[in-house]
């Protein structure tokens, strides 16, 4: 079978064949116009690409999400997700558009017990408002909304719309996408791509300009989502993360540099340098070759001028009183000198109890805090759903010490007072040869739900590390503001 990437491309060729895709001035459901036009409700004409379409969003889909039910946006989602049902005999539900004034009068028809996990399936989104009507409804009938997957993402706001709501969403490709195809097949030419990029740099859609959709459920109020940091310090519970939500409040600045450098030297420089630049600075004590206190004692005081946390990212994940051990004794002595420190949750209590005991021993009672690392960016990670579940459990018990999550989605942390740290961070997604995955600043902050992102390589290793580190800032603050509003 060819590889996902071409058949995407193969579609793009028939969509346009068929006469899926238009060019000219159309009016939108959002009340503006539009040079290009998805008419996918011709595909019921077609059955083979309704099939070859509705394969391609399954095999798409199929090896990142776990559901009990599939319901396609009414109308035109509807055949994809039916043919999408009877392939991978996954039972699919029914949104009504309304709800009928006779027999049953159910809104959402299907059989399914509250809690199953379901996911959307939808042909086009433009802002988002359909999915979300979609979301809300099956929400409050009891169901598990766990993402939608969606053929077409216009880049016009959607996708940050969502987000917002603490809905996740997966596209099989984006407008950008569909014309460099169309232009590598010459069937559009270069200036046709061009007049659609330019439409969308300058018609991204608002939701809240167009529709309440009023949803009430516990997941889609995240308000971490849309509150700023201030706001968000006043409800913190760990000392630690009101003192860093304020500092990113005050410097304008949300990015964490991973200074993954093996020598004193070089993290100092890097220290200085950039401090002005940064809410934290990450580093790994165990990788520095000339480590001393010396160096700690020289770092603690740049973090002082410039002020930047600092976080060792050591993971812990021994049992409590090795852990505890390893945090305030040793070579390293890191209670004594690291704001933070991130801990896999993986021992339990234990862990947590063991690291906030070796504080007690620190003159002067220092405030300090932790980051559970309950998702990874890496490829083939094993954080399953069961394990953030299990790992989330521990925060309730421990929220004077626990400042925030590591992970990698916007639903994971819903209380404002945690922060959510997120790795992997690059101006142009990718990855390295290694399994790291990347995303851009604003796709882990519109998207993923970062409050914090960590950046390494994209600036320690940039012809111009300040330059790099002014971009990084500049762009993950401009999406953060961009996100509360």
């Amino acid at each position: 079978m060819p590889a996902l990437e071409e058949r995407i491309k193969s579609l793009v060729i028939k969509l346009h064949e068929i006469d899926a895709l238009k060019f000219g001035d159309y009016k939108m459901k959002v009340g503006i116009n539009s040079p290009v036009y998805f008419d996918l409700r011709v595909i019921v004409s077609h059955p083979a690409v309704m099939r070859m379409l509705a394969e391609l969003m399954w095999d798409f889909t199929k090896s990142d999400v776990e559901c009990q039910h599939i319901c396609g946006v009414p109308y035109t989602a509807l055949p994809i997700a039916s043919i999408i049902s009877v392939t991978a005999n996954i039972p699919m539900l029914i949104r009504r558009k309304e709800t009928k004034d006779y027999g049953t009068r159910k809104l959402i028809e299907g059989k399914f017990n509250k809690g199953d996990k379901c996911i959307i399936i939808e042909d086009v989104v433009t802002s988002g408002s359909s999915i979300l009507e979609t979301y809300r409804d099956l929400c409050n009938e009891g169901l598990d909304v766990t993402e939608t997957i969606v053929v077409v993402d216009r880049e016009q706001g959607g996708l940050h719309n969502l987000a917002k709501y603490g809905v996740k969403m997966r596209s099989l490709c984006t407008l950008s996408k569909i014309m460099d195809v169309l232009c590598e097949a010459g069937r559009v030419d270069s200036s046709t791509v061009q007049r659609v990029k330019d439409y969308l740099a300058s018609s991204q859609v608002n939701l809240k300009n167009y529709i309440d959709v009023g949803v009430k459920t516990e997941v889609s109020s995240n308000r971490r989502l849309t509150m700023n940091f201030v706001q968000r310090a006043a409800e913190a519970k760990s000392p630690l993360s009101s003192r860093l939500l304020h500092l990113m409040s005050k410097k304008r600045t949300n990015l964490c540099l991973s200074a993954d450098e093996t020598t004193v030297k070089e993290i100092l420089n890097l220290a200085t340098t950039l401090g002005p630049y940064i809410c934290m600075l990450k580093i790994h004590s165990d990788i520095i070759e000339d480590f001393s206190p010396e160096f700690t004692e020289k770092l603690v005081d740049i973090s002082n001028n410039n002020d930047f946390l600092i976080m060792e990212d050591r993971k812990f994940a021994d049992i409590g009183h090795i852990a505890s051990m390893q945090y305030s004794r040793g070579y390293h002595r890191i209670s004594s000198w690291a704001d933070l420190v991130t801990v896999h949750p993986i021992p339990g209590d234990g862990i947590l109890d063991g690291l906030k005991s070796a504080i007690l021993d620190i003159p002067n009672k220092p405030i300090r805090g932790c980051f559970l690392v309950v998702e990874m960016s890496s490829k083939g990670n094993l954080c399953s759903p069961e394990y953030i579940k299990g790992a989330l459990k521990l925060v309730s018990a421990h929220e004077d010490f626990v400042s925030g999550i590591v992970c990698q989605s916007s639903t994971t942390v819903t209380l404002p007072g945690l922060i959510q740290l997120t790795p992997g961070v690059q101006l142009v997604a990718g990855g390295d040869k290694l399994g790291q995955q990347y995303n851009s600043p604003e796709h882990v902050m519109l998207s993923l739900g970062a409050d914090v992102a960590v950046v390494g390589r994209g600036i320690t290793k940039a012809k111009d590390p300040t330059q790099a580190a002014v971009e990084y800032r500049d762009r993950l603050w401009a999406a953060y503001e961009k996100r509360i509003i």
